[in-house]
């Protein structure tokens, strides 16, 4: 879930988690002279209208799509051949080099919601490696044919040139599908998107479609009223919405999707690589969903978790948190490299996912992404894995394992800090929650405004409404608690 609240102050969880919070001078360098070491191993696609759809005010621009609808070879029906461009970061940082080692060091972007933690100098990851439009940039691109039914029929990744030819956000994207007035490049994705949809049913694939949550501001003489409570300070009045979560932002996820499974598959194949792997979700962990998405409306009936998110409306505050109860199911992912390495056993699916499955569509943004991508590209022209990438590989794992754990600390100190800001004028108040999760002598109850999952004590009964106290709100320990009020 990404939060937006950049008028708050996140330097201390910067500072906290070791941020760091700009480059060393020689990295810095490195990028700014970096240039395109694979010049003469490209494929000519500058004509090819290529577009990308980010957020706003994105300049990280990893990906870039053109998707075209073709006839299926042996039913005549409505095919797409997609064309994805990925950032070809891997041709402009020098093994061994500075720039490589900082971007070990770091793993990935880290997001707090006033200013990211780039893993990559700007210079290369809003500059000279961006799929800026209107720029020939090199790119990676997986050249993927689907079947009406949305299953891959045949597919191939290889080094070029592009050109985007224009940037939209998720927003302006969402508005041209309404209109019917959507770019020729993604005039298909709707259709496209929809039938890889259908596709993750058939898998039992578990898509959160997390929806942001945002800090709206306005002024201190326009002092909400309950149930919406909200924190004054100074003149600014902050309080918490959910974001619209639209179809092009789902549709334009399953892209990444596509070309992570196609990746996956690869590896799986050759026995070389290193896979996204994710357990199946534990008994008890389903049990404690189901109880809380109960809890929240939402009744599962036996089906497969996957059918029901499919059927929420993530962009309600009971959409939102049944979608971040559900990331329990999701945990216990990790990076698993195989036949490069000494690791055991077989590989290992993404049961998120359903499927086999890699991490190569966000390099300027994630490490791993860099390093699976070159192993894809040495499988399809048949010849051996960089030794680079083979010398390199375990401390890319290590870097990625460890970044992730900071990652999720990272996000969830965000979380805690601004709903603390929201909550501190309200101590003391009464709230009606629902109860989603009860123990021993704790619940986890959630708040439909503001849109907040917090911590209560007491043991109110799960799946009831209850009137509970908000007793903390401490943007300085960034703590929120309820406490179920005593008999």
């Amino acid at each position: 879930m990404k939060l937006f609240a950049a008028e708050l102050d996140f330097r201390p969880v910067a500072e906290e988690f070791d941020l760091p919070t700009s480059f060393p001078a020689d990295v810095e360098r490195e990028a700014e002279l970096a240039t395109d070491r694979f010049p003469d191993e490209r494929h000519d696609l500058v004509d090819v209208p290529f577009v990308t759809i980010d957020p706003a005010g994105s300049m990280d621009l990893d990906q870039a799509v053109h998707i075209e609808a073709e006839p299926h070879p042996a039913t005549g029906q409505t095919g797409w051949r997609v064309r994805y461009a990925i950032a070809d970061v891997a041709a402009f940082i020098t093994p061994g080099s500075a720039l490589e080692a900082e971007s070990i060091h770091r793993g990935q972007t880290m997001y707090l919601p006033d200013e990211p933690v780039r893993l990559h100098p700007t210079a290369l990851s809003e500059g000279s490696a961006s799929l800026l439009p209107d720029q020939i940039r090199p790119a990676v691109v997986w050249d993927i044919h689907v079947a009406p039914d949305g299953e891959v029929d045949t597919f191939t990744v290889y080094r070029a040139r592009v050109r985007s030819v224009a940037r939209f956000d998720y927003d302006e994207a969402e508005a041209d599908m309404l209109a019917g007035t959507l770019h020729p490049a993604i005039a298909e994705l709707p259709a496209l998107g929809a039938a890889r949809q259908r596709s993750d049913l058939r898998r039992h694939a578990i898509n959160l479609r997390l929806p942001s949550v945002s800090v709206v501001t306005t002024t201190s003489d326009a002092t909400p009223q309950r149930p919406a409570p909200s924190s004054v300070g100074d003149d600014r009045v902050y309080s918490l919405t959910v974001d619209p979560r639209g179809l092009m932002n789902d549709y334009n996820a399953e892209l990444s999707l596509l070309a992570g499974m196609c990746a996956g598959q690869m590896m799986v194949a050759a026995g070389r690589g290193v896979l996204r792997t994710l357990p199946p979700a534990s008994d008890k962990a389903l049990a404690e969903f189901d109880a809380a998405a109960t809890a929240l409306g939402y009744d599962r009936a036996g089906r497969h978790v996957g059918e029901l998110l499919a059927e929420v409306d993530a962009s309600t505050p009971r959409g939102m948190a049944v979608m971040r109860d559900a990331q329990r199911l999701l945990r216990g992912a990790g990076y698993v490299p195989i036949g490069l390495t000494d690791a055991p056993g077989e590989p290992e699916i993404h049961a998120g996912i359903g499927g086999y499955y890699a991490h190569v569509t966000a390099p300027l943004r994630r490490l791993v992404d860099r390093f699976g991508t070159e192993i894809c590209l040495a499988i399809a022209e048949e010849r051996p894995v960089p030794d680079w990438v083979e010398e390199t590989l375990p401390a890319v794992v290590e870097a990625m394992d460890s970044s992730s754990q900071k990652a999720n600390k990272v996000d969830r100190a965000c979380l805690n800090l601004t709903e603390a800001v929201v909550l501190r004028p309200w101590v003391g108040q009464n709230f009606s929650a629902t109860v989603l999760h009860s123990g021993d002598s704790s619940a986890q109850v959630f708040l439909e405004q503001p849109p907040v999952i917090a911590d209560c004590q007491g043991t109110p009964h799960e799946a009831t409404t209850a009137v509970v106290t908000l007793i903390t709100a401490d943007p300085a320990s960034r703590e929120v608690e309820f406490a179920w009020p005593a008999d």
